[in-house]
């Protein structure tokens, strides 16, 4: 079953579980993915929390405990959520000492309302690194223009970074700049840049589903021919500009005093629209140095009948760009399209983490002791 995760892992893709929950953990799922099915590290977002905590067991106990102590809402979340990636990291912790910090790694987000305020991100994304206290963590933050010099100042301080919500080429261009100067900044101050760890997550399938919806409102056949292009042609000049980026004189530099890469994390690579295959998304995204996080279904549905033919990307961004060309000389603004991405990801994500703060403080409410 596992077969063609085996050759995805050996073509330099490192798989990544985009899934968490408390069952997960303590059934052992987690551990057995880890052993069966090549997967060497866990995001999550507040969507993933929302539901695992809404609907899943194993919380009862500690948030009977958090209402006893009458803690607020905020502290209570953080508790439950910190508490999660702590255990999930422990049991990754074996993939993270063997590649030597690469692999093994456990991402937790940054309050989603504060993305468009760059210091309170930095306030926070500290403050999660200490309350997980884990080395093979990594903190989450949003590619909004506020977080960028946030991304800075945290690697700055030497912590690791899962940079999220990439939707177009110019902003990652600015997300790598900003690890850079990070790296800069570190490296200033005397810190170990071998400790320093970074993926950038670049979404896919809702590029495609917000380009697809376009090219159906404008219904020719030209249109529709350009259908389910679009995400894997934006992923793949991204590839590009990585291999133009991490090439430069300035990463040279850094890289010879011990720095590493930023990889591109493929993330959103679940098939929306159920006329692409469900593999769609890993299939035609092996890069090396490269990271696909997929949701538990993609998991399965790769393992399964996932067609791993080598590397996929390199050697397409000429077809890549004439496919946005084509979607762009249709009328299709690129820029319009990436930045109404952004907007709703940062939206999406506050509405779950506010509907979340909503059914903690329920259950706070309904397990705290009556008064005597």
């Amino acid at each position: 079953m596992t077969d063609a995760l085996k050759r995805l892992s050996d073509e330099g893709v490192a798989i990544w579980l985009d899934d968490l929950s408390r069952k997960r953990i303590t059934s052992g799922n987690l551990a057995e993915l880890i052993d069966q099915s090549h997967v060497v590290g866990v995001t999550t977002n507040p969507a993933i929390f929302q539901k695992a905590i809404s609907g899943g067991e194993g919380y009862e106990q500690q948030l009977t405990d958090l209402a006893t102590r009458k803690v607020t809402v905020e502290e209570a979340l953080r508790m439950i959520t910190t508490a999660d990636v702590r255990d999930a990291a422990d049991i990754l912790r074996p993939v993270y000492d063997r590649t030597d910090g690469q692999d093994g790694r456990v991402s937790i987000e940054v309050d989603p309302r504060l993305a468009h305020d760059t210091a309170a991100t930095v306030a926070e994304a500290k403050q999660l690194a200490w309350l997980v206290d884990r080395p093979n963590t990594l903190i989450k933050i949003p590619a909004t223009k506020a977080g960028l010099p946030a991304i800075t100042e945290v690697i700055g301080k030497g912590i690791s970074v899962n940079v999220t919500l990439i939707f177009s080429l110019a902003r990652y261009r600015e997300v790598m700049d900003a690890y850079l100067a990070g790296l800069e900044k570190a490296k200033a101050a005397g810190l170990d840049l071998s400790l320093i760890h970074s993926v950038a997550s670049f979404f896919v399938s809702r590029v495609d589903s917000e380009i697809d919806k376009r090219l159906d409102t404008v219904g020719t056949d030209e249109a529709k021919a350009l259908k389910g292009k679009s995400a894997l042609a934006n992923a793949r000049l991204a590839y590009e500009a990585y291999e133009e980026v991490f090439s430069s004189d300035r990463w040279t530099a850094l890289e010879r005093a011990g720095a590493n890469k930023q990889r591109a994390l493929w993330a959103s690579t679940g098939v929306k629209d159920p006329a692409y295959k469900d593999t769609l998304y890993v299939d035609d995204l092996v890069a090396p140095n490269t990271v696909n996080t997929m949701p538990e279904a993609t998991l399965e549905a790769a393992a399964d009948h996932g067609q791993i033919t080598g590397d996929t990307v390199r050697g397409t961004y000429a077809q890549a760009r004439a496919e946005l060309d084509a979607v762009a000389k249709l009328g299709i603004s690129y820029d319009d399209v990436v930045q109404l991405l952004e907007d709703e990801g940062v939206e999406k994500f506050e509405a779950s983490w506010n509907d979340l703060l909503k059914s903690t403080e329920a259950e706070l409410e309904r397990l705290a002791p009556t008064e005597a």
